[in-house]
């Protein structure tokens, strides 16, 4: 084996690491979860034990403290004066006094107990408002850091590939660009508290075999180069992430957590990453008992580290005595050890670990402040797509809103707000009865806040799983007896098989879960009209309740919308807040239709070549509000020189009579290309709020890398051709629509090139009277 080359680290790194025994090399590269218990929270946590009582295991010294706060409901003032005293016992009881570094999940806010728990990660897609999640990632680092917490394991930036996957909650969107440029900002909020991000989980994680947890997966080179990757790479590049996390999957038979191509060749050698890269809970020890490449822990030990991964988390199951025996009989070289504990060094070191005497713990602490609530609500809103109306919404403008039948299993749930990572869901669960910690209203509690005139009669019908229909009757009572029914059916966010979505929970079937779909059917059946609000954690198969007999009125999908989500739905239906989100995700017409992407080449959609239909019942991009939006205009440069960048324009009018929010969309297709190419990609988006009557010009500068891909030769390149320009309200709709021709030579895209696109908004004078028709609101 060729010995690995050490990273240029500080002199006062290289003078610590040069006094360091074998021992507390390997202490400095694992993690020790005190509290691990009986609470299952991670991947065959039960099969994995913890070695050694903790006392024993630091002697050395520690790496990590693997989530101190995250584990079970502990009182933040008291975990923080015991974490403050363990760090100083670490700097003053062992030999060369080095703190540990603490983490803790932070996908919807801290994973702890009265922390803010905020919109899940598919809902920031909804909301396509980068910058408000770079102010939620501030807030969420800025509370980790309060409580002594250094390094957070978020952003998930695995590509949505298929839906029946049960970890789609934790996800951003199916296109990679949405998921880039949001990730990368949550990455920018939460290190700018000086928390480190972790990006999650490089690579391939997302587009297992069927949607199965910890399934093969069978990308090829392109799909991964083009789909995969771009994510990562923004958020190394735009984002100048600090950590990165493998994935569990094995692509073509080989484990990511056992390839140096992947961790070390395209993330360090190619785009230059010098951070950190920590291992998924327990995947160093899968490569021995669950991928089988490794003949036991010692040798899979040895397999993650030639990798490139420099941590094992959550525990030292492997890179302690296993790893300790190989080194010691020749076996494996001591330099693979080095060059990881320099990098821990050094990570500790740029997060002033090593300076640190803490002395003085916080005293009191809220880690849920009027500000964090503001956010919440603000981004809550945003996420809320409108997928139909036939005029029932908003309810302020109806007659319906006098007396309400609210019906459904997530009607007056609070846990059904919150997605898989929440610590409601992800560890109260197991504490049946301890209170969530912090204020969160349900639906019938914020309906009945906002609409305070109105009869609200609730009755739940059904539970989220399960076949009983004995309170259907019920249910359809209170709406014949109603001016108005909301059915509010979805999710119940868990860890595995303790839900409907969540990480192990995958599905069979895209139809709602239990007998959900009879409840609203029965109900609609009545005549009464119905709103059907959906809170879950993945886009189900709706087309039944998209149109057709059985579909309601009006239909919205909430995507686990956090601790303001209630208020946000309840403002949304009375109409005082506009909906503005979109589908950050197609709408799947089966399960059977899936894999599915919009991001597919002719022969990926629907065709007369066979009989089965795999086009989505509503598009990636699609979301209604309570005005209209005039899309016109489209204009672009003529040509651009590939490795360039073009500015393409749009003029999008306010056509209704409130204000109103759309998100405006930029979409091309390579004509003709050396390879397959989508038929619709998007290059470029922008919020855009306009007042009735109001225009406005946007103005997009788009780098020609966004529409680059991986050749035959599998070079990522920008290849010449006419390419086809529109914008509209969706993926599928060319309301205005342009070309540009990208002339030559082929441009290999490096890693100077720009990746983003920006966007100028400028407001122009309305220019004529609304007519009576543009006046309607929906």
């Amino acid at each position: 084996m060729t010995t690995p080359e050490l990273p240029p680290v500080s002199e006062r790194v290289r003078e610590l690491h040069s006094r360091m025994t074998l021992e507390e090399k390997l202490a400095q590269i694992v993690g020790y979860w005190v509290d691990q218990g009986g609470e299952v929270v991670a991947p065959m946590q039960g099969e994995m034990a913890v070695s050694g009582r903790y006392e024993e295991a630091t002697v050395h010294g520690l790496g990590h403290l693997t989530r101190v706060y995250g584990t079970r409901p502990v009182d933040p003032v008291e975990r923080a004066a015991w974490l403050w005293g363990e760090q100083r016992r670490l700097r003053t009881e062992t030999r060369l006094g080095i703190p540990a570094l603490v983490h803790e999940e932070c996908l919807t806010g801290l994973a702890a107990w009265q922390a803010a728990t905020f919109p899940t990660p598919l809902a920031w897609g909804a909301a396509f408002d980068p910058e408000l999640v770079e102010e939620m990632g501030a807030l969420i680092g800025g509370s980790m850091r309060e409580l002594g917490i250094h390094q957070g394991l978020a952003p998930v930036l695995d590509v949505i590939r298929d839906p029946r996957w049960g970890r789609v909650d934790e996800c951003i969107a199916e296109d990679p660009y949405v998921v880039g440029t949001i990730g990368t900002a949550y990455v920018r909020g939460l290190q700018s508290a000086g928390v480190h991000a972790t990006l999650k989980h490089f690579v391939g994680y997302s587009a297992s075999q069927a949607g199965r947890n910890h399934a093969p997966v069978h990308a090829g080179p392109r799909e991964i180069a083009d789909v995969l990757l771009p994510p990562f790479e923004m958020a190394v590049f735009e984002g100048g992430v600090r950590s990165v996390m493998n994935s569990y999957a094995e692509i073509d038979g080989a484990p990511v957590a056992a390839t140096p191509e992947y961790l070390s060749g395209i993330l360090r050698d190619r785009w230059g990453f010098d951070g950190v890269v920590v291992s998924d809970y327990f995947s160093v020890a899968f490569l021995n008992n669950m991928h089988g490449v490794a003949a036991d822990k010692g040798e899979a030990a040895e397999l993650a580290l030639a990798a490139g991964i420099d941590v094992e988390l959550p525990t030292g199951d492997a890179f302690l005595e296993p790893l300790a025996e190989r080194i010691r009989a020749g076996l494996t070289d001591e330099a693979l050890v080095d060059r990881a504990v320099l990098r821990l060094l050094a990570e500790k070191e740029e997060l002033g670990l090593l300076d640190e005497t803490f002395e003085n713990p916080p005293t009191e602490i809220d880690l849920d402040t009027p500000e964090h609530r503001a956010v919440a609500r603000r981004l809550a809103e945003q996420s809320l797509v409108l997928l139909t109306n036939d005029g029932v919404l908003p309810l302020a403008e109806t007659a319906a809103a006098g007396s309400i039948a609210l019906i459904g299993p997530n009607a007056d749930s609070a846990e059904a707000l919150m997605g898989c990572y929440s610590f409601a869901n992800h560890v109260l669960a197991h504490h049946p009865g301890t209170p969530i910690g912090f204020e969160i209203p349900t639906l019938l509690e914020s309906l009945r806040a906002e609409l305070p005139s109105s009869e609200i009669t609730h009755v739940e019908g059904v539970d989220v799983e399960g076949d009983d229909e004995s309170r259907i009757p019920a249910a359809v009572e209170a709406a014949r007896n109603a001016s108005l029914a909301v059915v509010v059916v979805g999710d119940r966010a868990g860890l595995f098989g303790r839900g409907t979505v969540g990480e192990g929970n995958d599905v069979e079937s895209l139809e709602l879960p239990g007998v959900q779909r009879r409840l609203v059917e029965e109900v609609v059946a009545t005549g009464t009209p119905v709103v059907m609000v959906v809170l879950s954690g993945r886009p189900y198969a709706l087309g039944w309740a998209v149109s057709g007999p059985t579909a309601p009125a009006a239909l919205l999908q909430a995507f686990f919308p956090g601790e303001e989500g209630a208020p946000a739905i309840a403002a949304v239906l009375s109409g005082r807040v506009a909906p503005s989100g979109h589908l950050p995700v197609s709408m799947p017409r089966s399960a059977g239709a899936q894999p599915f992407t919009y991001l597919h080449p002719i022969l990926g959609g629907h065709s007369e070549i066979t009989s089965a239909d795999s086009s989505p019942v509503l598009p990636f991009g699609h979301g209604l509000s309570y005005t209209t939006f005039e899309r016109t205009e489209l204009e672009s440069d003529a040509h651009v020189a590939a490795g360039d960048a073009f500015e393409a324009r749009v003029r999008i009018r306010n056509t209704g009579d409130r204000e109103g929010t759309d998100v405006v969309q930029l979409y091309a297709r390579d004509v003709q290309a050396s390879t397959t190419r989508p038929t619709a990609q998007l290059l470029a988006y922008s919020r855009v709020t306009l007042g009735p009557g109001e225009e406005a010009v946007v103005t997009f500068r788009v780098p020609t890398t966004r529409l680059a891909f991986t050749d035959r030769e599998y070079r990522r390149i920008v290849e010449p051709g006419e390419i086809d320009l529109w914008v509209g309200s969706s993926c599928a709709d060319k309301e205005t629509t342009g070309a540009i021709t990208v002339l030559g030579p082929v441009h290999e895209v490096t890693t100077a090139d720009a990746r983003v696109a920006t966007s100028e908004v400028a407001l122009v004078p309305a220019t004529a009277e609304l007519s009576a028709s543009a006046a309607t609101s929906r």
